[in-house]
């Protein structure tokens, strides 16, 4: 029983972690808060996959089959930021526009005076760590409930609270 009440529970919290997810994302399109950098294309690869937006886990209220969705589009939306996390943003260096942290293996993310590199947009370095960090947490978290929630439909299907057979009655 407190399985299932802890899965009806947490469903209610992927709402607000999907708006959030979507809002964060949709900030990603939006270097500083201005719309140059996506009206000329300038944006890193990686924004383009809209999983903040689409997959952010808001599927897995009905059953346990979209909470395995849940799972799975989480999941994509963790590893899709994850590695646009490691391959570092797409901005304007001394050498045009490019990914100028794509070969340090995420290493750029402590090397803050290597961040001085990127020199537009202004400050894309900190923007994008701080909001992929922001849609990775998020993101895991969906993940995680999503787990609990087919723990808890699968409890109810397997330990018999949820009727999944049809039993002819015989008058």
């Amino acid at each position: 029983m407190a399985l299932e009440t802890c899965g009806s529970y947490l469903s209610c919290l992927l709402i607000p972690l999907a708006l959030w997810s979507v809002v964060v994302n949709i900030l990603l399109y939006f270097p500083n808060g201005k719309a140059l950098h996506a009206a000329s294309y300038q944006l890193p690869n990686y924004v383009w996959y809209f999983e903040g937006i689409c997959f952010s886990g808001v599927m897995s209220f009905i059953s346990i089959v979209l909470a395995l969705l849940g799972v799975a589009f989480s999941g994509y939306s963790c590893i899709i930021f994850t590695l646009g996390l490691i391959q570092g943003p797409f901005c304007n260096s001394s050498g045009g526009w490019d990914y100028i942290f794509k070969d340090t293996a995420g290493g750029y993310l402590t090397d803050y005076p290597a961040w001085s590199q990127c020199t537009e947009p202004a400050n894309i370095v900190e923007w994008n760590i701080i909001l992929l960090s922001i849609l990775i947490a998020l993101s895991g978290l969906q993940l995680i409930i999503c787990f609990l929630k087919v723990a808890a439909e699968l409890k109810r299907t397997l330990c018999g609270t949820y009727s999944v057979f049809v039993q002819a009655r015989i008058l």
